[in-house]
């Protein structure tokens, strides 16, 4: 099932959807890059996606088919798996008998036809289809999947050996081990953590109260009632996940941490557990961290322009500091992540000490700090040291030892990429100057500050719409809207001549795919730059205020005005910059 380019070329011209210059600049694009024309041609928007599926349909005799009002029976959409479908746009939709239709976008996929020709043992019939029908499909895997889970739940629930309510201080360590291997709890759990990942969460809370267990997953920084399980699943579900993690089984009283793993076909996740006693039990908290996850590109964090240009400089430094600011949960560790795959080549060494090793790095040579047997960020910084680094990452400076440590290694020839939690970029020199660094030294070493908070991204569906004069009269109290219209007139975001009134936002849109209308999220920051005239204010123990003062008039975004850009841009909304910045 392939279209010949010179075929494609004569019914596109014939049917007047493209002009001849057009598509012979594209094939030469196509052949140079050694990609499908049909590709070039979408890539560089010459021709929509559906136009392409329906004329590559009538050409290679094809059926066409609009799903939009489809609705599949969970057993026929079950017979490719999700990801499966997710990745190659390629979804079963109807079945008949030993005849299993299914819609695609690329008629030229005969990879995934014979796999899942062979998987299913059924002979496949292809249709093509537009991209709002595959969207429309993929939806119906999370409602089939919800639903199936809750019948998981409930039905597992009840079959749990019935045992008087009583405190968990009464079951002894045996008890507890026959609840953690009974079957409907294994069950249970596997359901919770599969459910969580499909749904892509990061933490899973397991909450006990008087009458049920509250199961919340943290999804895109907000979490979400997930299901309510009966009282009856409590012990043995902590249980359980106290052996996967090797926690004491009979210590009900102190807060427990640990890990394990899990790893599928589909997936491999590293699971960090944190137990904490409460007035109604043991709180659980699992947070979710996959370790077949890559080092996202600065760009893909939401750095532009400037912002690149600055951390790119400060990176090709051989020595420094670039610290990262934020509060907890606000991905620092992704952005140093980052930049740690930007710097990661055969000719340095790179060494790290955090709390905990949240992703593993090849060729990079990461130490877990243990506080219990004397291993902290001071004495495993110490010990780095001695290692011959070229670059030292140290997970947070959190007291004035590390500070010192870090500030030391910064002078004698080491690049060190650190966290710190401070409000905003400028606020990181004083909270030093606080833990007892002189500022001499400070100025001497710090390189670059990067504050940041995460908003949640507008998925792609989105409502467009005008700035009311009450909006724009109350965004003028958090943010300098002349000095925002003037960057995004610069940026060429904007025309010359148009104002924040005339500009177009975007809302948030509800669809099956996603309640709330966000899918992911995005970083907004603030790049603070070094200069020598701010060296020479962190010498004369300026206040944060006057040092953010200086660095604003040296070009010096705020967080809030990056996330107004994004927000024009389409990639975010008002009220979400608005949200992370006033919480």
């Amino acid at each position: 099932m392939y279209v010949e380019a010179q075929q494609l070329r004569a019914f596109l011209l014939d049917a007047g959807l493209i002009d001849e210059a057009k598509f012979d600049t594209a094939l030469a694009t196509a052949n140079q890059q050694g990609k499908r024309i049909s590709d070039i041609l979408v890539a560089d928007n010459l021709i929509a996606q559906d136009d392409l599926s329906r004329l590559q349909a009538y050409i290679l005799g094809i059926p066409f088919v609009d799903l939009d009002e489809e609705v599949v029976a969970p057993d026929v959409l079950k017979i490719i798996p999700e990801p499966i479908a997710r990745h190659y746009n390629i979804i079963a939709f109807r079945r008949k008998g030993r005849n299993l239709e299914v819609a695609m976008l690329d008629p030229e996929d005969l990879k995934t036809i014979e796999f899942i020709k062979k998987k299913a043992d059924l002979k496949i019939l292809p249709r093509l289809t537009t991209q709002l029908s595959i969207k429309h499909l993929l939806a119906q895997y999370q409602e089939s999947l919800q639903v199936e889970f809750g019948d998981i739940i409930k039905k597992e629930s009840s079959n749990l050996t019935q045992i008087p309510i009583q405190d968990a201080s009464e079951e002894d360590q045996e008890d507890l081990e026959k609840r953690a291997q009974e079957l409907p709890i294994i069950k249970i759990v596997e359901t919770l953590l599969k459910h969580a990942i499909l749904q892509r969460a990061s933490d899973i809370h397991i909450e006990p109260t008087e009458k049920e267990v509250l199961v919340r997953y943290r999804i895109d920084g907000i979490l979400h009632d997930a299901m309510i399980l009966p009282l009856n699943t409590k012990s043995g579900i902590v249980a359980r996940i106290k052996v996967l993690s090797n926690l004491r089984l009979d210590e009900h009283r102190l807060p427990q941490d640990g890990r394990f793993k899990i790893e599928t076909e589909d997936y491999k996740y590293s699971i960090r557990v944190s137990v904490l006693p409460v007035f109604t039990g043991e709180k659980m908290v699992m947070r979710l961290l996959p370790e077949t996850a890559k080092g996202h590109s600065m760009e893909a964090l939401g750095f532009w322009g400037e912002f690149l240009e600055r951390i790119q400089v400060a990176l090709r430094q051989p020595h420094g500091m670039v610290l990262i600011t934020g509060p907890t949960g606000s991905g620092k560790t992704t952005t140093l992540y980052s930049m740690m795959e930007i710097l990661n080549t055969s000719q340095v060494n790179i060494s790290t000490v955090e709390d905990p090793i949240e992703y593993r790095m090849p060729r990079v040579n990461q130490t877990q700090v243990n506080s219990q047997i004397g291993l902290t960020f001071a004495s495993g910084l110490r010990s780095l040291l001695r290692q011959d680094p070229n670059i030292i990452m140290v997970g947070e400076i959190r007291d004035q030892e590390t500070a010192a440590l870090a500030i030391n290694a910064a002078l004698t020839g080491h690049l060190v990429l650190s966290t710190l939690h401070t409000n905003s970029a400028a606020g990181a020199v004083p909270r030093l100057t606080d833990m007892g660094v002189e500022p001499f030294l400070l100025s001497s070493t710090l390189n670059l500050v990067i504050a940041q908070r995460l908003v949640r991204r507008l998925s792609e569906e989105k409502q467009k719409y005008h700035l009311t004069d009450a909006e724009i009269k109350n965004l003028a109290k958090y943010c300098n809207l002349e000095r925002i219209e003037k960057v995004l007139q610069a940026e060429k975001i904007i025309k010359p001549d148009q104002t924040i009134a005339q500009t177009d936002f975007y809302r948030p849109k509800p669809t099956k795919e996603s309640a709330e209308g966000y899918k992911g999220r995005i970083g907004i920051y603030e790049i603070f730059k070094v200069t020598e005239t701010i060296k020479g204010l962190i010498q004369k123990n300026a206040t944060s205020d006057e040092i953010q003062n200086q660095a604003q008039k040296e070009g010096m975004l705020l967080m809030i005005e990056d996330g107004f850009i994004k927000a024009v841009q389409g990639l975010t909304s008002v009220e979400e910059v608005l949200r992370v910045i006033t919480e």
